[in-house]
């Protein structure tokens, strides 16, 4: 079992459905407020499509230069419409001569009717954002919802052989795709009115700026810790033809787990990646009370696919960055566990805590640490 180094969060940026920066949505989410209406997408039924997706009018339009690119997939472009805003409210403010490397998760490569995007986008999002980011060590990863968590352990193989001080991890995703709504909808996966086994799409975009822990020295102030990972591979996952053990995630919890001290304070708090279908339901209650001496009994459980709808590989981010919100400021308790469940083998999770003895600089506005 690998030991994880904490990993402070110093900034953050969101795009949802519910807020174009990380406090609005934040703030929205935490007071329930859902954004999921009547798309003009149609499903097998005949019916309109509910949907959680950001005003096409709240997005900056595409650069010339990318959407004048021959064969330019349409999903690619909303995805830079959705993380050039938000990557930009990350490094905002940063003075730095080169940006971080990027860790940017990715849906995943299926089905096979849908359009596929991959590491072209990061060159893309470079001129979208108007920001020069470090391409030669940034990555895509393709993992769908666990893809953020995934990458927090690339994250902390750059940063602990010093290759740089600060890693950018993120994700951006989208469902407004036809062909792969038509998919979906016909394995019967989205939500029908009566029907209580189904998710709503959603689209979001959220990013991290990450470093390894510091002492009350750092010349920024940190939002919150992430100080614990485990990732975890289900056999059994959604697509396979094995029988469903719910060991993947059951692992993964283990994992996060194993690296504390057996005094260390319960979870009190958990960001849940379920998104309305019940095979999540399942497996979360199977790794729940596999590791049941872990939790509190009287346990917060925030699901914030209720309130945006399920943004795919831009969810675990997006609860991070939730999480470290919420402990900051005092409204979640800490410590919270993040998990999220890729719809093929995929499974992570990650604990967020208050940061302890934090120095005199605190961070203004709820998603920055600089002092």
């Amino acid at each position: 079992m690998s030991v994880f180094p904490p990993l402070d969060i110093a900034a953050i940026g969101m795009v949802t459905p519910v807020g174009l920066s990380a406090p609005a949505s934040a703030a929205a989410i935490r007071a329930g407020i859902a954004r999921l209406s009547e798309s003009q997408v149609y499903g097998k039924k005949g019916e309109p499509l509910v949907m959680g997706l950001v005003h096409d009018d709240y997005l900056p339009p595409l650069a010339s230069s990318i959407r004048n690119q021959v064969g330019f997939l349409s999903r690619q472009g909303r995805l830079l419409r959705l993380a050039a805003p938000a990557l930009q409210e990350v490094c905002r403010g940063l003075q730095l001569p080169r940006l971080p490397p990027l860790l940017l998760a990715l849906p995943e490569s299926w089905p096979a009717g849908a359009q596929s995007v991959g590491p072209a986008l990061l060159g893309q999002l470079a001129v979208q954002s108007g920001l020069t980011l470090d391409l030669l060590r940034s990555r895509v990863i393709q993992k769908g919802r666990a893809g953020g968590l995934v990458a927090l352990r690339q994250a902390l193989e750059l940063l602990t052989a010093q290759s740089a001080p600060y890693v950018l991890i993120g994700g951006v995703d989208t469902y407004l795709e036809r062909s792969l709504l038509k998919e979906l909808d016909n394995e019967g996966r989205l939500a029908e009115r009566g029907v209580s086994d189904g998710f709503i799409p959603g689209e979001a975009a959220a990013f991290l700026l990450l470093r390894l822990a510091q002492g009350r020295a750092s010349p920024m102030a940190p939002i919150a810790r992430i100080s614990s990972l485990g990732l975890g591979v289900e056999p059994g996952h959604l697509y396979s033809p094995q029988p469903y053990l719910g060991d993947g995630l059951a692992d993964a919890f283990r994992e996060v787990f194993g690296a504390m001290q057996l005094d260390a304070p319960k979870v009190r708090c958990v960001y849940a990646g379920l998104n309305g279908e019940r095979f999540w339901a399942k497996e979360w209650g199977v790794a729940y009370l596999r590791n049941r001496a872990r939790f509190e009994e009287q346990l917060e459980l925030e699901h914030p696919v209720e309130c945006i709808g399920d943004v795919g590989a831009a969810l675990a981010p997006l609860m991070l960055g939730l999480a470290a919100i919420g402990v900051q400021r005092g409204y979640r308790s800490s410590p919270c566990l993040v998990w999220c469940s890729s719809d093929k083998e995929e499974r992570a999770a990650a604990l967020v805590q208050q940061v302890p003895e934090r120095g005199s600089a605190s961070a203004s506005g709820g998603h920055r640490g600089m002092a």
